[in-house]
């Protein structure tokens, strides 16, 4: 087995965008929920009858939860992206730093 590898700084680019892309989305989608699921909206959907009080408040506190949620995973997409478009930069900056040693070994 080798345990030779290959960095592939065009495939790891597209994979941040790709994380980028995914985070993106991701937060529309969240605020699109937030307004939709927003506190005036749950009790227009059950109404302020003492009864449904304690339902309303679960379901506030549900939707709330879950877009806080949504959103952390969104910003670790992000991060995510951030941290492959580092590596794809550090890789391609590697590989030309070797190209050149390279080439100045040819040279006499």
């Amino acid at each position: 087995m080798s345990d030779d590898f290959y960095v592939d700084t065009h495939e790891l680019t597209m994979l941040a965008r790709a994380f980028d892309t995914r985070a993106y989305d991701l937060s529309s989608a969240v605020k699109s929920f937030q307004g939709r699921t927003g506190a005036e909206q749950i009790y227009d959907g059950f109404g302020l009858l003492t009864e449904s009080e304690e339902v309303t408040s679960a379901y506030i506190e549900l939707a709330a939860d879950m877009a806080d949620s949504l959103e952390k995973v969104a910003r670790h997409f992000d991060e995510v992206g951030q941290a492959l478009k580092g590596n794809a930069k550090n890789s391609e900056a590697s590989d030309d730093a070797l190209a050149d040693l390279f080439k100045g070994g040819r040279k006499q």
